[in-house]
């Protein structure tokens, strides 16, 4: 095992995970990976088994995913690495001091190692919430197999983000009307830019969605067994479902109410601890203060993933910076994306695309100074190391010559 730092001196004899998700279920392994002997619990608020997200609107929506397959690993795994589960359990409390966590049952867990993987809540809509009209909104496995139950009929979503436009290609295809309502000019606009926005609309109009951008929903009403929604352009619909997907915000107030610094999210440094030197942040509640990018907060599956082990190994001593680029990737309809980097508030100033947006098989990769800050792929898939390679690097001459192919051009040295 690591030895500990200097500012945590003692050798650490009981880690709790407080968060039942991706980052805190592959917190668990490196731990033991890594030799540590002393006691894992992982308290989840939620009654399962710790899962992966992305099937939740994707595969398990669309029914091409088995229903166990969602989680991270079974039981047996947790008793064979002795890692204590107590799901169906909420932290109510972080004592610092004492270095105990509450829990709702009455019972204290001390630790020596703590980490916060809380992740985040959707945002909510409170004319949706007030309206007594079949509101949903997807975070939890059981939000998504009471969404599956019943995706049919007319389906409003409010928002074309990740899960609005995801979940409204598993309800085409599962034969629902579907309407997307969108405030701004494109979906997902913020992330490709006015560049590529528009490949993601017409795929979905051409699958029969409803796609309205640059409106927003002024009223909704339910009476008498019927919803009314009215839209800013005057339109007005009566959907059976509407799927509320306007953002994520993150599940920090069992941190903040302890006294750690917060700001959108669990203050972490570069390694991902919190202001408390015993305590650590992992996945979408962490706020990072990523070496490449400053204060960063990712929502995505890998960066759970990825963080969740990083922390693991520096409640064991391991003070390395976490360097990882943000990835995230998509399924909708037949089109498959995986996205590499992150441009930041500063944004870009050029985007290189290769490829066909008509077949919509291309790659992107933008650049902000002359140095790629981000790249995409759209069914592209021998793309994504290139891409990966160039993410951060001084675009060359060959780089922006689209007659090239992405794979032919040379690739920046690992020097960079």
């Amino acid at each position: 095992m690591t030895a500990p730092t200097d500012s945590t001196p003692e050798a650490p004899q009981r880690v709790v995970i407080v968060g039942g998700g991706l980052a805190g279920a592959h917190a668990a392994e490196p731990l033991r990976e890594q030799g540590f002997d002393g006691r894992v619990t992982i308290v989840g608020a939620e009654p399962h088994l710790p899962y992966e997200r992305p099937p939740l609107s994707k595969g398990l929506l669309l029914g091409s995913d088995e229903p166990d397959s969602v989680f991270v690993h079974d039981q047996q795994w947790y008793d064979d690495q002795r890692v204590t589960l107590r799901t169906g359990t909420r932290a109510t409390a972080i004592h610092l001091d004492a270095r105990e966590v509450a829990l709702d049952d009455g019972t204290r867990l001390p630790y020596d190692r703590l980490l916060l993987a809380t992740g985040a809540q959707p945002r909510h809509l409170p004319m949706a919430d007030e309206s007594g009209a079949d509101i949903a909104y997807l975070r939890t496995l059981d939000d998504s197999r009471a969404l599956l139950a019943g995706l049919s009929g007319s389906l409003l979503v409010i928002g074309a983000g990740w899960i609005g436009l995801e979940v409204a290609s598993a309800a085409r295809q599962a034969g629902a009307e579907v309407t997307v309502v969108e405030s701004a000019p494109a979906p997902l606009s913020a992330v490709l830019g006015p560049e590529l926005a528009d490949v993601v609309a017409s795929l979905h109009r051409e699958h029969g969605v409803d796609l309205r951008t640059s409106t927003g929903v002024e009223s909704i009403e339910h009476a008498d067994g019927r919803t009314v929604v009215r839209l800013s352009d005057g339109a007005e619909l009566h959907p059976d479902r509407i799927l509320v997907a306007i953002g994520a915000v993150p599940d920090d107030a069992l941190a903040a109410a302890a006294g750690l610094a917060t700001d959108k999210g669990v203050l972490v440094n570069a390694g991902l601890r919190t202001s408390d030197p015993h305590v650590w942040a992992a996945g979408d509640v962490a706020q990072h203060d990523h070496p490449t990018h400053g204060r960063i907060r990712v929502e995505h599956w890998d960066t759970a993933i990825q963080h969740g082990k990083h922390a693991a190994r520096g409640m064991l001593g391991d003070e390395a910076p976490y360097t990882q680029e943000p990835y995230f990737f998509t399924d909708q309809y037949d089109l498959g994306m995986e996205y590499v980097g992150n441009p930041g508030p500063d944004g870009y100033d050029e985007v290189v695309v290769r490829g066909d947006r008509e077949s919509r098989v291309l790659t992107a990769l933008w650049l902000r100074r002359g140095t790629v800050v981000a790249g995409m792929h759209l069914n592209d898939w021998d793309a994504i190391d290139p891409i990966r390679a160039w993410v951060g690097h001084e675009a060359t001459a060959e780089l922006r010559d689209t007659s090239v192919a992405l794979g032919d051009v040379p690739l920046p040295d690992s020097e960079g």
